[in-house]
């Protein structure tokens, strides 16, 4: 079933998707003339909090997870892109470091865009540069939502709404029961919790009756139960 008008999914989804296939053909071209396709096994890092930008990425195929590490070498998930997202593109335009680190949350095809020829590109093109003025604009609102909720939110309610983001990241497009493929550790990483935490709470949600599971899959069975339990009405 679809969230909208249940949940605010705007508010949890950045929104690059769109931005390379509404350039000019031409622009896109030249994008795409230098890019190098990087096959990624699941947790292969596609660039390293830290380093220095080589280019902008373009998930193509799979999911990647965007992630902090703390000072203790905690991992905290940022977001999940799906294919036609962008990443990378911040530390080149604030001409950093990047800030954060990418890896392959399962098999996934990433294509790489060099620096010089996306800087080429944004310097003669103005729809891409109001484009990704309106990414980075969104994405701040995204970011401070994230923020308020880890300082308001229980770790049941975050839960709940890591489950429905990851609903309709993993959505086929049919109506059927939607399986999350994703490991018990890399979900506590996306709530902040220990893996301890998710998994009893996993199976509460299971006896529930909200969801099932098989394996490391989460099979949502009830994603309104999912969405009164995350506290939706106080975000």
């Amino acid at each position: 079933m679809s969230i909208n008008g249940l949940f605010p999914i705007d508010k949890w989804n950045f929104s690059t998707q769109s931005i390379l296939n509404n350039l000019p053909q031409e622009e896109r071209a030249f994008l795409y003339a230098n890019m190098t396709e990087l096959p990624l096994k699941k947790g292969e890092v596609l660039f390293r909090q830290g380093t220095v930008p080589q280019g902008l990425y373009v998930v193509m195929q799979g999911k990647v997870k965007k992630y902090h590490m703390n000072g203790k070498g905690k991992e905290q998930i940022i977001y999940v892109a799906n294919p036609g997202e962008l990443l990378g593109y911040h530390a080149i335009l604030s001409s950093e470091r990047y800030p954060d680190s990418a890896a392959a949350l399962e098999e996934s095809i990433a294509g790489l865009i060099p620096k010089e020829d996306f800087l080429q590109v944004l310097d003669g093109s103005a729809k891409l540069s109001r484009m990704l003025l309106r990414s980075l604009s969104h994405e701040f609102t995204v970011l401070v939502n994230s923020i308020s909720v880890f300082a308001q939110k229980s770790v049941r309610e975050r839960l709940a709404i890591a489950l429905i983001v990851l609903r309709e990241k993993f959505k086929s497009g049919g109506e059927g029961l939607v399986e999350i493929n994703v490991s018990r550790s890399d979900l506590a990483n996306m709530v902040g919790s220990g893996t301890e935490n998710v998994v009893r709470f996993l199976k509460e949600f299971k006896t529930a009756g909200i969801l099932d599971t098989a394996g490391r899959k989460i099979i949502i069975r009830d994603v309104r139960q999912l969405i009164a339990l995350s506290g939706y009405g106080s975000l």
